[in-house]
């Protein structure tokens, strides 16, 4: 169901475009993502929705789907990619649930849960996309999904960790962000071109 990665990526990049308008003072190059969604901002609320609780949950229903539609067949390295995906998922919908709080300190309280969910977000989802690479297949949709699993795995904890050394924290988190999006867009697409393929022999 390649629309339910297409709407989650939508709503995301909807919902961080509505941050910049209707908060002036918010910077899509210094800000993190999260903060439009912090306590005590102004349509916190409705931002948390459509920016994480809802994309999470629309991927976490793909992965469910994805994964109970495997073939009797399929690979260890498969269904454990796709539980990890899952959870990649759920924690990515929980910082949405647990939203920063500018009035405590960054490792307590609300910052904490919701950096252990963000944190939980790419450590799930490194693994689950190594998996998939691992158990890509064949045809040219299953090699497309290994390279784009494999260009994930790089650029999802390289944006997360390694790029707010070179680049404005808020631009790196973006780009983590959209590459994790992306493999999920590229998962649904690879794995419809598979289905399109076995309904032809």
């Amino acid at each position: 169901m390649p629309w339910l990665a297409w709407g989650a990526a939508g709503l995301w990049a909807l919902a961080l475009a509505w941050a910049g308008l209707a908060h002036p003072g918010h910077s899509q190059v210094w800000h993190p993502p999260a903060l439009p969604g912090a306590h005590g901002v102004p349509g916190a609320l409705g931002f948390n929705l459509a920016a994480f609780v809802l994309p999470g949950l629309l991927l976490a229903v793909q992965g469910w789907w994805g994964r109970a539609s495997l073939p009797v067949a399929a690979g260890w390295a498969g269904r454990l990619g796709g539980w990890l995906a899952l959870w990649s998922a759920l924690a990515f919908a929980a910082q949405g649930l647990w939203p920063l709080d500018p009035g405590t300190a960054a490792d307590a309280g609300a910052n904490r849960v919701h950096a252990t969910a963000w944190t939980l977000w790419w450590v799930a989802f490194v693994p689950a996309a190594l998996l998939h690479a691992l158990d890509a297949g064949h045809g040219p949709g299953r090699r497309r999904l290994a390279a784009a699993s494999l260009a994930a795995v790089l650029l999802v904890p390289g944006c997360a960790l390694l790029a707010p050394l070179l680049l404005p924290g808020g631009v790196a988190q973006r780009l983590a962000f959209a590459a994790w999006f992306g493999w999920w867009i590229a998962a649904a697409l690879s794995d419809r071109s598979a289905r399109s393929a076995q309904g032809h022999l």
